[in-house]
């Protein structure tokens, strides 16, 4: 007879472990980020990972039907605070995007890349599935990942805004829509993709131009870009050892412990650190595509494949900036990055999942 309680053996420890072991990682690069000083990124990121986890393992023992059941009011309850945002949002940095509530600043637009998932999912839980193939199934979640988007745009936060219509569309794909469907609805947005460029900030505009010609702006818009290259290039297989960048401890590296960490890394830790990163969150999301998989219900099968995408574009888009590969959004690497927004919201993906794959084992071992 185990001397564990039941209660405990049932989180999935391995996935826990591995978590700790990317977050653990993270504070080391933020550590030798500060100049080797626990202040002020290292310790204050380990509080509130301590903190986070704990909510999201609080998280995981919610059932899936309460999850489900609460889709749309959660849903509804995030896009009327993006709507508070717009009229009373605290201003940061040229952006409005924080509802300042004296103890903490909340962020509505990362909540929504959960919620707007368990909305969509939920959808064509309720859809019937000899409607999977006509407009009705496709025009409702059209509507529901277009608001919020615009509202995250004007904020502006280009790359958040992305995010969630990415997550959105991710679980409408994988619900089975014709692909005729898909294509007319691509059309339609190459339209209005004229009318996007030009509510577009000026900035924001120069950094897809950047993208698409770094040199061009070298020690303007392209500074970021061309420094993170150097740090990551620099830093060769093995690294140049801990403690000693050059790009980051001389301040070439602009933002070296948030969105620019993978380059602060690399540059210490060279090719085998940026790899063991990288098969840390494929292990990750190979974990929630399995629960995805096992999940015996179909809201439960689409928010796990639209909560694990969620993940992975995360680490995709951060990579890809960081590399060259894709315009600078300020997407943070999540477990990461110093912040509290985009670990909060990973780590609640993980529990949602684990809640998803702790009602599935009890249906596949026949317990209630």
């Amino acid at each position: 007879m185990s001397l564990i309680p039941a209660s405990l053996r049932s989180f999935n420890w391995a996935i826990i472990a591995l978590v700790v072991a990317l977050v653990g990682f993270g504070l080391v690069v933020l550590y030798s980020a500060s100049g080797g000083h626990l202040k002020p990124w290292a310790m204050s990121q380990g509080i509130r990972f301590v903190v986070f986890l704990i909510f999201a393992l609080g998280l995981s023992r919610i059932p899936e039907s309460l999850w489900k059941a609460g889709a749309f009011p959660a849903f509804a309850g995030v896009l009327l605070l993006l709507v508070a945002v717009e009229l009373l949002g605290a201003v940061g940095g040229g952006s409005r995007r924080w509802l300042d509530l004296g103890i903490i600043r909340l962020q509505p637009s990362e909540l929504m890349k959960l919620t707007i998932v368990l909305a969509v999912a939920r959808f064509y839980d309720l859809l019937p599935a000899g409607e999977i193939r006509g407009v009705n199934a496709l025009w409702p979640p059209a509507v529901m990942i277009g608001l919020p988007f615009l509202l995250v745009l004007t904020q502006p936060d280009l790359g958040t805004a992305t995010m969630i219509a990415a997550g959105g569309i991710v679980v409408v794909f994988l619900a089975g829509i014709p692909l005729r469907l898909f294509a007319g609805a691509a059309g339609s947005f190459a339209l209005i993709l004229p009318i996007v460029w030009s509510q577009m900030h000026d900035y924001q505009r120069n950094r897809v131009l950047v993208f698409l010609n770094p040199e061009s702006n070298p020690l303007g818009t392209g500074y970021h870009i061309t420094q993170s290259k150097i740090a990551i290039g620099s830093g060769g297989v093995f690294g140049k050892g801990y403690l000693n960048g050059t790009q980051s401890h001389l301040d070439y590296l602009p933002e070296g412990h948030t969105d620019f960490v993978f380059a602060t890394m690399a540059e210490e830790w060279g090719l085998v650190g940026g790899v063991a990163i990288i098969i840390g969150f494929l292990l990750l999301c190979r974990w929630g595509l399995r629960v995805a998989a096992r999940a015996p219900t179909r809201f439960g099968r689409l928010a796990a494949a639209g909560l694990t995408t969620t993940i992975f574009f995360y680490v995709a888009i951060n990579l890809m900036m960081v590399m060259g590969l894709a315009p600078v959004v300020g997407i943070p690497l999540p477990l990461i990055s110093f912040g509290g927004t985009a670990m909060l919201t990973v780590l609640m993906c993980i529990g949602i999942l684990m809640s998803i794959e702790r009602d599935g084992n009890r249906q596949h071992t026949g317990f209630s």
